[in-house]
């Protein structure tokens, strides 16, 4: 089992009104005996892959060291929304959660940019770059801001285009009123794509797309499967043009832990990472040979990737400063 190379002394970055023991749902010693049971939330259904080869495999490693941990899961936002859980893991009520990139950049931006159009190559290089001393700025830069802690990360999954025409190139994203989600990080990647974004909830994307009110959106196949956009799209296109990331986010209950616990809980995540490089990959061609085998959408796949590359390489390049700059470069580095 490989364990990541980070450092496990995090906790100095926390504040000490935060070391103290967590009363609520968070972790908490049982008995004095050194046992910990700690509370493990996220929004996905236990269905999804962060679930299955995620939350359920750190639980199953943790628990089987034998250091005495025990998980405890609470799935669907059970335990409230993104914005909310952060909250919850920063003050120690929640002990681990699953966020994306994009929702952590409300709490320091330049987290953000692990969600920008093609900085990554592949989902075994977003979890390979926050394994490596490359992230450690950015991760270190995060904890101090948000006295949250990083303890690793994966992709759920590539983001390809869908519209009732093939998109090939930039230049077949002009006219085109290209639904994006609404955070900073997302809007940013719209424009450096060269889209028109427009902004519809998730669970408004359907109607709007059934009634012509957007041309087209950009999600996983997973979510464009499960909201039936075959339905009212003509054409997927695999772009990939960003990956959806989990950042692993560890609360105040860290400190709490002995160095066993430490390191059981770090190597419990390291193969949940791998779990999940390999579960999104099945779970994404499963979908696309179903989409192949029959007619309920039309599958680009001669999309001109490195046209995409270039532009958006260029546009942050020349857009981004400070340490969305220094973020964005140092995610690109660690692929050569």
């Amino acid at each position: 089992m490989n364990i990541p190379r980070k450092s496990l002394a995090i906790a100095a970055l926390l504040p000490l009104g935060l070391l103290t023991a967590c009363g609520g749902s968070g972790g908490e010693a049982e008995g004095g005996d050194g046992n910990v049971e700690l509370t493990f939330a996220h929004s996905y259904t236990q269905d999804q892959p962060p679930h299955r080869c995620g939350a359920q495999v750190i639980k199953e490693e943790a628990e089987g060291a034998d250091v005495g941990l025990t998980v405890e899961i609470y799935d669907s936002s059970q335990l409230g929304g993104d914005a909310d859980r952060i909250a919850s893991v920063a003050s120690g009520d929640i002990d681990i959660d699953l966020q994306g990139a994009s929702a952590l950049s409300a709490l320091h931006t330049p987290i953000g940019m692990v969600d920008a159009a093609y900085v990554f190559e592949d989902g075994q290089h977003l979890t390979d770059f926050f394994r490596s001393e490359a992230s450690d700025d950015l991760v270190g830069a995060f904890e101090e801001a948000s006295q949250v802690n990083v303890l690793g990360a994966w992709s759920i999954g590539a983001r390809h285009f869908t519209a009732n025409s093939p998109i090939r190139t930039p230049e077949d994203l002009d006219g085109l009123r290209m639904r994006f989600p609404g955070s900073p990080q997302f809007l940013q990647n719209a424009e450096a794509l060269g889209a028109a974004a427009t902004e519809v909830a998730y669970e408004e994307l359907y109607l709007a797309l059934q009634q012509g009110t957007v041309d087209g959106q950009e999600n996983p196949l997973t979510n464009i499967d499960s909201q039936n956009m075959a339905e009212v799209q003509d054409y997927l296109s695999l772009s990939g043009h960003s990956l959806n990331s989990n950042l692993i986010v560890v609360g105040p209950v860290w400190d709490e832990l002995d160095a066993e616990q430490q390191e059981a809980l770090q190597a419990a995540i390291a193969t949940a990472e791998d779990r999940m490089v390999e579960c999104v990959a099945e779970a994404e061609e499963e979908l696309l040979n179903e989409y192949r085998s029959g007619d309920r959408i039309e599958i680009v796949d001669d999309v001109d990737v490195e046209a995409f590359q270039e532009r958006t390489d260029a546009w942050y390049r020349e857009n981004l400063e400070g340490e969305q700059l220094a973020a964005f470069e140092a995610i690109r580095g660690s692929a050569e």
